[in-house]
Formats: C-alpha cells, structure tokens, sequence
C-alpha cells in the first residue's frame, strides 16, 4: 500500500517577560492533491522590539506566506513559489514602513525575521531571513540548518543584518536538506534557543513522545525558568512517513484504461468520427476526428501499443495533458475537455488547419527578416507562457511548430515538457532523458544536464539561425561534444556566411542565444526578440572578429592559396 507524508508537529509561544507576544507562527497540513503538488508548510516569525507594529508584521509574514503559498501555480517549483510569495510579502511590508515611523528609522518600522520550511515529497526546503533559526536534532545535539543575519557589533551590542520590511528587494537564504522518517525539525526564536540547548529539548520530547504540543511548552518554560527576557516561541515537527515512489496521479486515474486500436478514416471511437490519420510513429499514432455533438473537428493522440508496459512512457505520454491544461496562451496548443466518459487511454486537443513549420520553409526555402521575426516572436510567447509556470518545453523544433492560414503559430506536443514542480517529486517521467530533436537540443543535454528556460532559448535560435540560413549554428557536431572540453572547440558559423542579407546585430543576437554556456545565453526570450528588432550597442560597437574566427577553414584556404601563389612566383622568377 502506498505510503503519502506524514508528520508529527508540537507548537507553542508565549510572551515571557514582555507586555507584547511580537512572534508569530503556523503550520499548514495540506492534504490530498495539494499534498503532493505544495507539501507542508511551517513558518516563525520574530518581530523586533524597537518597534510597536513588528508585531503586526510577523502576523501579516507568517499568515500571508500560508496563505498564498498555496495559491500559487501547482507546477512551479517550491523555490519559485515560495520566493515569489515571500517578494510580495517583503514589498507589502516595506510599503507599510516607509508611510510610518520606520522611513526614518527601520528599528520601529514594521520589521521581522522569518524562517520557513516547506516539506515536499523526501526533501525539507528552507527560507530564512534574519535570526530566527531552524534546527535538526540528533539525540541530544542540534545541527542548525540556517545562518543568522545578524551582526556582532561588540560582546553586548549587535544588529540585524537582513529581515523582512527593510528594504525593497528582498535577499533571502534559500538550501534543500534531504529527510528521512524519523528526523525531528525545530523552529526556534533567540528568546528559546539562547536559553535552552539539545539536550533539554531532547528531554521535552522523550517526556511526550506523542504529545509534541507538550514538549514544545515544556522547552519554553525551561528556557523561560533559565531567565530568558524575550518573547519563546518553538515549533517540533518530526517526520513520521515519507510518500512512496509511485507514478503520476493521471497515471492512477487512467492506467486501467485500455490503448485504443489502429483507427481507420470513417470508424466511430468513444463517440469521435474519425477522418483520417495525420500523422504515425513509432510512439504515437495521431488522427483527425468530428464530434457529431459538437460539430468540432479536433485531434486524437493515441498511444502506441508497443509501448503498453513501459510505465514512463504512459506518464510523459499523459503528462501532455496535464500540461496543456494549465497553459493559456493562443500560441501553445489548446487541450479539449472530456465532455463523457473516456473508455480508452488518448489525449483530445484542438486541431489547428494549417502546415508545421518544416512543410512551411519547404514552401518558402529563404524567407526574410520580417517573416522570420513574426514566426519567432510568436514562438516566444508560447514559451514565455510555460516559463512563467516553471515549465520547459525541451523539444522545440520545426516539426513542432503549427501556422495557419493566417499566420498564426501555435507551439505543439507538450509531451517532452518539463515541470519544476514534478520534477521535485522525483517522479520516474522526471528521470529519463528529454527526447528531443538532436538538432535543436541545447549542448548541456549532452552532458546529461537538466534543462532550462534557457534551453528553450537556445532552440528558439537555433529555429531563427535555420529559417535565415537553411542549417544549423554549429552544423551537426553538437550531438557529438558530449564533454565540456569538446564543446569548448564548438565554433559558431555566422548566419552571414550562408545569407549577406542578415544584418551583423541580428547575427550577434542569434550568437548569443545559441551560445554553448547556458549563463551566457538571454536570461528571457523577450530579450532575444528586443535585440531582433532593433540593433543592441553593444553589438553594434563590438568589432568584426578576424575571419580565422569566423570562418577557420576559409582562413586557412586563402593562406594556402597565397602560398601556393608565392611559391608558382618564384618558380617562375627562377626560370628566368
């Protein structure tokens, strides 16, 4: 029987010897769905004591950050949505400081530390800020996980380095810290953890093994009987269960379902009309189909039968689905909601009437700049829309790529498509390498690396350099460079050398999107696009390489030539 995360957690707070509790804490135990896309959340708050609303601030922190975490995206990574909540969070508060007291002195402005952990599948991430800690235990001793913000200016005196509400950018610690069943967490304020130790805490907690509620008051009123003049807060959550390794919810709702036969022009299939078959291989078999209900013509993506028992594939292959559901974009490709029982395992999409862009450069070989603009800043939006979802294409190629009559071009087959949030889950479709096009896939595939948004740019150049030039930046010899020194000797050809019509600018940008360093590649395809459009300075300023640079093996010949030149000269010279 499949196992799902299971913890334990004890929470308790008092205001000890001050008039106000300027601490702050909470945990969310989400459940279901929620708890294998988000996990458990846990967060503590400490206001600082200058200041008469911090109070006020590690509420809104801690409250807001539990709130919205689970708002956000279920197919961003922990990373993005935490980061993103906490961003919001940090303006909100900064706003609030500088209409008060705190724009002029941050000590009374609404100011607090935070530390929060999100427990999601077999791994424990942190977000820290400030001097809030969190701990592991081991038997007796604490191992803390979290580096305080704080700055020691003499033996009594010291000041906060970072914290939430200061300032309007927000830098925050951020580290994963694999789990296992068993491993006890606490979340601690310096009003407990300066007046307590691993010991006492492991003495709480083996007195109320069950009752971690218990325990946690019982290490307050110890650091508190220890003469601590601060506000006590502590959190102990344990690990009882981790959540078994096991494939996809649509795999669980669907893998019972039967794989469709070969289909053929005129036979009826769970109520679909089927026209003709578009499009067969090896792994899927497409078809073109009318809904007599509807009158929509749509299209059937079946799995191949071949594959039947080979379980990653059924979960890339229904993994399309859950993408496409969760990207609106009109240049990505739209999914059809089932509206009757599904008898037989397939995916239903929108069709798009219309050629791939491969059919299109066979009919237009050399298009222009303008053409080759509009093909690829419709490319980009569809990818900016899986971007801004944590989400890569992975197999961005002609084949894979619709216009229509007119000239609307839609991004298809999400089944390569990699999910930050999926992928934290350590699912088996996760695992396996993206089965791109050779091609167009980025050099750091080839080195077993996983891919990126940046990846997606290095393909949308790739298609760009391809449409101007009819080949490809570096020929055929990035599939070959699978070790960093190989790709190191890869050389860049410029698109000139094969069309005098593409500007020099145009041919730098295309350079940098392509380039084998994924750092030194556009951060955002609109980057890429705003230097299409109109010439970056910087590319305009920068000189013409030397042609042994831009083209070695032209170099060379010339030289050659000039020899074999001189040499014949000579020759003759001596004659005479």
């Amino acid at each position: 029987m499949s196992k799902q995360l299971t913890i334990s957690t004890g929470q308790y707070s008092c205001k000890g010897r001050k008039d106000v509790n300027q601490d702050f804490h909470g945990i969310y135990l989400a459940s279901g769905a929620q708890l294998g896309h988000k996990g458990i959340a846990i967060a503590l708050a400490d206001g600082i004591s200058g200041s008469d609303v911090s109070q006020v601030a590690s509420q809104f922190a801690v409250t807001g950050f539990l709130e919205d975490y689970y708002c956000t995206s279920d197919a961003w990574s922990v990373k993005t949505s935490a980061e993103r909540v906490l961003a919001a969070t940090n303006s909100w508060l900064y706003a609030q400081t500088q209409q008060g007291r705190g724009r002029y002195d941050k000590d009374q402005g609404y100011v607090c530390t935070l530390s929060t952990m999100v427990i999601k599948s077999a791994t424990a991430h942190l977000f820290h800020v400030g001097d809030t800690r969190i701990y592991r235990l081991h038997g007796a001793t604490l191992e803390q996980l979290t580096v305080d913000h704080r700055i020691q200016v003499s033996p009594g005196q010291s000041y906060l380095a970072r914290a939430l509400g200061v300032d309007g950018q927000l830098d925050i610690d951020y580290r994963t810290v694999p789990i296992e069943t068993g491993d006890l967490f606490v979340l601690a304020t310096d009003g407990v953890y300066e007046y307590t130790d691993g010991a006492a805490i492991a003495a709480a907690i083996a007195a109320t093994p069950q009752q971690l509620d218990l325990a946690a008051q019982a290490i307050v009123e110890e650091a508190y009987r220890r003469g601590s003049p601060d506000n006590l807060t502590v959190q102990l959550v344990r690990i009882d269960a981790l959540p078994s390794p096991e494939v996809n919810e649509l795999v669980r709702q669907y893998a019972s379902l039967p794989f469709p036969p070969l289909l053929e022009a005129g036979q009826i299939f769970d109520g679909y009309q089927i026209v003709r078959e578009l499009h067969g291989s090896s792994r899927s078999h497409i078809y073109l189909a009318h809904d007599p209900h509807s009158g929509q013509k749509l299209v059937i993506k079946a799995p191949s039968v071949d594959l039947r028992d080979d379980p990653a594939y059924l979960e890339r292959f229904l993994m399309e689905e859950w993408v496409a559901r969760r990207i609106h974009s009109p240049h990505v490709l739209k999914p059809v909601v089932h509206e009757r029982p599904r008898n037989y395992l397939y995916l239903l999409t929108e069709f798009i009437e219309g050629q791939t862009l491969a059919q299109w450069l066979r009919d237009h070989p050399r298009p222009g700049l303008p053409a080759v603009r509009a093909i690829a800043g419709q490319v980009a939006k569809g990818l900016r829309a899986l971007h801004r979802l944590d989400m890569v294409h992975q197999d961005l190629r002609p084949d894979n790529i619709m216009i229509d009559g007119a000239g609307m071009v839609t991004i298809i087959d999400l089944g390569a498509a990699s999910v930050a949030g999926i992928c934290e889950r350590g699912d088996p479709i996760e695992q396996a390498a993206p089965p791109g096009a050779l091609q167009c896939m980025a050099p750091e595939y080839f080195l077993g690396e996983d891919g990126s948004a940046r990846s997606d740019i290095y393909a949308l150049g790739v298609l760009v350099y391809q449409m101007l030039t009819g080949t490809l930046p570096y020929g055929v010899a990035v599939p070959q460079a699978r070790t960093r020194a190989a790709q190191r000797k890869l050389r860049y050809e410029p698109a000139q050398l094969h069309n005098r019509d593409v500007p020099p600018w145009v041919d730098e940008a295309i350079r940098k999107t392509v380039h084998v360093d994924p750092l030194r590649r556009y951060d955002d395809v609109a980057e890429f696009l705003y230097d299409l459009e109109q010439p970056n300075r910087a590319f305009l300023e920068r000189k013409r390489p030397p042609l042994i640079e831009r083209h070695p093996l032209a170099f060379w010949k010339g030289v050659s030539f000039m020899l074999a030149f001189a040499l014949l000269l000579s020759l003759a010279f001596r004659g005479h």
